[in-house]
């Protein structure tokens, strides 16, 4: 049995901002139970790697970290959670050198775990039937950066085509309005500046679990959170992670316009500008919807920041829906893009879709929308030249230069100054 009074542990996130959170929160638990915390690349007695299972990279990732702690430290404990480890625990089990593997409703019981395990045992997997997982755990990032990523829902009841997520994590679930504005309180006194809002489908906050904790019910929305979170002591800044076009409410837009704590930054997934994919893809709006939500946003906050997400390859997409998706984004007045390409994965209607893209089709389709992307940023961090917007400068020093953000996210670097740090400053870009 491990002693967790003298043991060091080691974590390595894989995927999303969620993830960055709940390993930030899982390594102050086990801090809490007496471990002492390392780096990735020092010698721990326990590797903690939190996974991601978008893509098909990050399978591969986990599977070559796993391999690189069995050189360097074989005698240590190596611990698989995340959307990989609910998705396919046998399989990760098989990898040599896995100990423990925990699905969804056992990762936060981790320490647990833990004292129960030994090296030489075979693997032990923790996993579980995902309709089960209904309990929400609030997560955030402390001590890496000054902005914080604080998780306030979590799961998706949506069911897009190419999507593993809902499998992985399971029903949408959320914080109380209330728990989330003490968190934020508390992260405040701490010393935090700027909290970025995260979750699986972030705009369906809201279901929280009954008072007898055996079902689950809507009691609140996103729009609520907003409004109660703006003004919060000692944050002077909130941003909306990523936000389903049809849940992003004018409302919402409206109060972000005239709100002093929520930055003009909104990232919105796409994922196509061809109507025909969208509804392959069975997301839940079509391009028009999405082209009056970027409308309203630039109305409303003619300097906003716009970041899309668009998955390229997907089963079914032609050359003639890719450029109608090239088309619409050109014309479309946005910052940036995040750029997927699309990758099987099993158990989605996906795979039921046909024709399959290429790869090398799927690559070269990507490679022109991230050419867009900078062409984007490009322009948009031009037409600031020149103007005074406040950065908010982070810890992060790297060859004697530190970096920060404008509140619309245009990045900053310049030579590190100590009395800089998580400090807003006046700059002319």
């Amino acid at each position: 049995m491990l002693d967790t009074s003298t043991k060091s542990v080691a974590f390595h996130t894989l995927g999303c901002k969620l993830n960055f959170s709940e390993t930030s929160t899982l390594s102050r638990m086990l801090e809490g139970e007496g471990f002492a915390k390392r780096e990735f690349d020092d010698l721990a007695d326990v590797y903690v790697i939190n996974t991601c299972s978008v893509t098909e990279n990050a399978d591969k990732e986990c599977r070559q970290l796993v391999r690189r702690i069995q050189r360097r430290a074989p005698e240590s404990l190596v611990v698989i959670t995340g959307c990989y480890a609910q998705l396919k625990p046998k399989e990760i089990a098989e990898i040599p050198g896995v100990d423990l593997v925990l699905g969804a409703s056992e990762k936060f019981n981790l320490a647990a775990h833990l004292r129960e395990l030994s090296k030489g045992d075979s693997t032990k997997i923790s996993s579980c039937d995902i309709e089960t997982v209904d309990r929400f755990h609030a997560s955030w990032s402390m001590g890496d950066r000054t902005r914080t990523f604080l998780k306030v829902q979590d799961g998706c009841d949506y069911n897009c085509s190419f999507c593993t997520i809902p499998l992985a994590r399971g029903k949408s679930r959320s914080d109380r309005i209330d728990n989330v504005v003490a968190n934020a309180i508390e992260l405040g006194r701490s010393g935090v500046k700027e909290i970025v809002l995260t979750g699986v489908n972030l705009g369906d906050f809201g279901i929280n679990e009954s008072e007898n904790g055996k079902s689950a019910q809507r009691n609140e929305n996103f729009f609520g959170l907003v409004q109660a979170l703006d003004g919060t002591p000692g944050i002077e800044r909130f941003r909306i992670s990523s936000i389903e076009p049809n849940l992003l409410t004018n409302e919402i837009i409206d109060w972000v316009a005239t709100s002093q704590s929520f930055m003009p930054h909104f990232h919105i997934p796409l994922q196509s500008g061809s109507d025909r994919i969208l509804g392959l893809m069975r997301r839940r709006y079509r391009r028009e919807l999405y082209a009056e939500r970027v409308s309203r946003i630039k109305q409303r906050m003619p300097d906003a920041c716009i970041g899309v997400d668009v998955i390229v390859g997907s089963p079914g997409e032609t050359e003639a829906d890719f450029m109608e998706t090239v088309d619409f984004l050109t014309d479309l007045d946005i910052s940036y893009l995040h750029v997927f390409t699309y990758s099987e994965r099993a158990h989605t209607h996906a795979l039921t879709i046909k024709p399959i893209v290429p790869i090398s089709v799927r690559q070269e389709r990507n490679k022109i929308l991230r050419q867009l992307s900078y062409q984007k940023m490009q322009a948009f961090s031009r037409s600031f030249e020149g103007t005074t917007r406040p950065v908010l400068f982070e810890q992060a020093e790297k060859d004697q230069m530190m970096e920060g953000y404008t509140d619309n996210y245009i990045r900053v670097t310049t030579p590190y100054r100590a009395e800089w740090v998580n400090r807003i400053v006046e700059w002319t870009l």
